[in-house]
């Protein structure tokens, strides 16, 4: 199901290095529309193509200001209910509101460690790009060992 932004919630990220919804949406779906000529709405983000949205949810859960909603599934939510998820350093809740009003809130934990403490660059030596072409680029700087065949499990 595709996203929609909320107009009344969006500030187009105002005054932040990047776009939330934008940077991170993985089809490049999510647009800017800087002086409303697109949408009627200026600086406000929206989707350009709702129906080419793979309902990653990615765009929803960068959002700082929780202004992009998705049209669940009626398996996973009733008819005329909305889900908004909350993104926070250890946790993600996702809120589930009724068309009764009635809310469910489910809270998860997404981390053991604090947020951008991971180097996964730290200790490898930097990539020789004269090298690119060759087979074995993303390997290390040795040829890696392919094992033996004999060590391999057979049925």
């Amino acid at each position: 199901m595709p996203t929609f932004v909320r107009t009344e919630t969006c500030d187009g990220c105002d005054g932040r290095e990047r776009i939330a919804c934008v940077s991170i949406c993985p089809h490049d779906l999510m647009a800017l529309d800087l002086d409303g000529s697109a949408t009627g709405w200026a600086k406000k983000a929206w989707n350009r193509e709702p129906s080419q949205c793979w309902a990653c949810y990615a765009c929803v859960k960068a959002c700082p200001q929780q202004a992009i909603e998705f049209r669940a599934a009626a398996d996973a939510v009733p008819l005329g209910a909305r889900v908004q998820p909350e993104l926070g350093d250890a946790f993600i809740a996702w809120t589930i509101e009724f068309r009764n009003g009635d809310q469910n809130r489910f809270e998860y934990p997404v981390r053991t460690r604090p947020a951008d403490s991971i180097e996964p660059y730290a200790g490898k030596a930097a990539a020789k790009l004269d090298r690119i072409g060759q087979p074995g680029f993303f390997d290390q700087d040795e040829p890696t060992n392919p094992g033996d065949p004999a060590e391999l499990i057979h049925i």
